[in-house]
């Protein structure tokens, strides 16, 4: 996919994001919004969580040749933001969907 990918996937989360953030349409296409919030909530939670145990427990063995600066900067600088992000998501689409819809517990 390459950087060109890279960059088109964070122009689709921004625009998501910004549709989350207040801008959500009505409607089927609203619930669509709050779908995709949901669907980015979990995959970048699964990437982030799935790598930080790959890389701590060196799970993936002789298959993966991390040397130990990289592993070093995954863990701490590059990886985490994965699991933020994926929380950010997630909180926007809560958000989202109490908007829509107030008897959401917890809103």
């Amino acid at each position: 996919m390459g950087l060109w990918g890279v960059g088109a996937l964070c122009l689709v989360g921004a625009v998501l994001g910004w549709f989350l953030g207040g801008s959500r349409p009505d409607g089927a296409a609203g619930r669509m919004v709050t779908a995709l919030g949901w669907c980015a909530c979990a995959v970048l939670l699964a990437r982030g969580l799935a790598v930080e145990a790959l890389l701590l427990f060196d799970t993936a063995g002789r298959w993966v040749e991390v040397s130990t600066e990289q592993r070093l900067w995954t863990l701490l600088l590059w990886n985490p933001w994965f699991v933020v992000g994926g929380l950010a998501f997630g909180l926007a689409a809560r958000g989202s969907e109490r908007k829509r819809n107030p008897s959401v517990p917890g809103g």
